[in-house]
């Protein structure tokens, strides 16, 4: 285990902002975890575990502890499971969005169990995944971080969501030393959020996940850009395969600079950097009623009965932000509202700056408050 001294933190994040990291250290091993976590603990050092760098953005004056990239590797592919009874006969009704159902096989209702270690990289892992024909999270290809970070955030995208295949998460607790395993019911999963970035933030590092994920399943479908994608195979009653989906996901994203691609200045962001508000229907209709435009809203999810969720990019527009909108070195992309970019030598505090103003006239336009989806560093 070798820990560096004063590593500069910007070259390890998709915005290439932030200053120094005094203490690095690169784990490989849950032991390694173990050993560095007791090193920043016996020195009284805060510690910062660092995944892929996507979704964070580190303060000018970097962090002043110690910083530590877990690295642990390796993809597991547990013995498959066949469901009977009633499981099986539910995933037969589960077929795209607008086309007939898929004859059942035994095949097509088997469940395969992945074990992915914290430190493999996510859209590798996507990948690995649909080329087996394995349904979940084709949806989610093409998102930049690590598989740790899946769980900690609750990824979600295009319809899918990590927390509806997660079976279980392996992580180090800090307090008591110790290494525990949560089902998905214990990792306390809701929109954007887990026990690990709530009520428990700070407390675990994820080291393993397993995803229960279905052999043979038919890929979601739900959002129109996807429909649209494959209407004509919708129009002749067949379903494209899990790796077309996630190749047109990567497009989709692409073309929203949500996709990592260098030379472009659009991906030097943290992805979205503002959550998409849940409110209720009664504010939504009041909103829709004042602006006197269609609001785009989506369903919140299970047990948000009575609540919408809103497209922030579409609030950040409607309060005079367009795409392109420059403030100094940062900017919102030229092609995705919800993104904010460093356009070349942006600092921290240019970001923070243009967050303000964004969250400050929606706000004042809506009477909503904006909420920042990167995680803080340093500040």
């Amino acid at each position: 285990m070798h820990i560096e001294e004063n590593k500069p933190l910007a070259p390890l994040t998709t915005f290439g902002i932030g200053g120094p990291a005094r203490w690095f250290v690169e784990a490989a091993s849950e032991d390694e975890i173990v050993q560095a976590t007791a090193w920043a603990r016996e020195r009284g050092l805060m510690l910062f575990v660092l995944g892929g760098g996507s979704n964070l953005l580190v303060s000018d004056a970097g962090f002043e502890g110690l910083v530590m990239r877990v690295g642990l590797l390796g993809i597991e592919q547990l013995p498959d499971e066949i469901p009977s009874g009633a499981e099986a006969q539910n995933l037969l009704g589960k077929s795209m969005y607008g086309l007939k159902p898929v004859p059942f096989t035994a095949g097509e209702t088997q469940r395969r169990t992945y074990r992915a270690a914290a430190g493999e990289d996510w859209d590798h892992f996507v990948g690995r995944t649909v080329k087996d024909n394995c349904a979940g999270i084709e949806c989610l290809a093409g998102i930049p971080g690590t598989v740790g970070g899946t769980p900690v955030q609750n990824v979600g995208a295009y319809g899918q969501e990590v927390s509806s295949v997660i079976e279980r998460v392996r992580a180090f607790d800090l307090v008591e030393r110790k290494f525990r395993e949560f089902s998905a019911v214990e990792c306390g999963f809701a929109y954007r959020r887990s026990r690990f970035n709530s009520t428990d933030r700070g407390r675990y590092i994820v080291t393993r996940v397993d995803y229960r994920l279905t052999l043979g399943g038919a890929p979601t479908l739900r959002y129109a850009e996807l429909q649209r994608a494959f209407q004509s195979s919708a129009e002749e009653g067949t379903q494209p395969s899990l790796v077309d989906v996630a190749a047109v996901v990567r497009r989709v994203r692409q073309g929203k600079g949500m996709l990592l691609v260098d030379g472009d200045v659009d991906c030097r962001s943290a992805g979205s950097f503002f959550k998409n508000p849940v409110v209720s229907e009664e504010l939504a209709a009041e909103i829709a009623a004042a602006s006197g435009k269609e609001l785009p809203r989506f369903p919140a999810g299970a047990g948000n009965e009575g609540l919408v969720k809103l497209p922030a990019a579409w609030l950040i527009e409607q309060a005079g932000f367009a795409k392109g909108y420059t403030l100094g070195a940062a900017g919102v992309s030229s092609r995705h509202t919800l993104a904010l970019i460093n356009r070349g030598g942006a600092s921290a505090k240019d970001v923070i700056a243009l967050a303000d103003q964004i969250g400050a006239a929606v706000e004042a336009r809506f009477g909503i408050r904006l909420e920042m989806e990167p995680v803080m560093v340093g500040f």
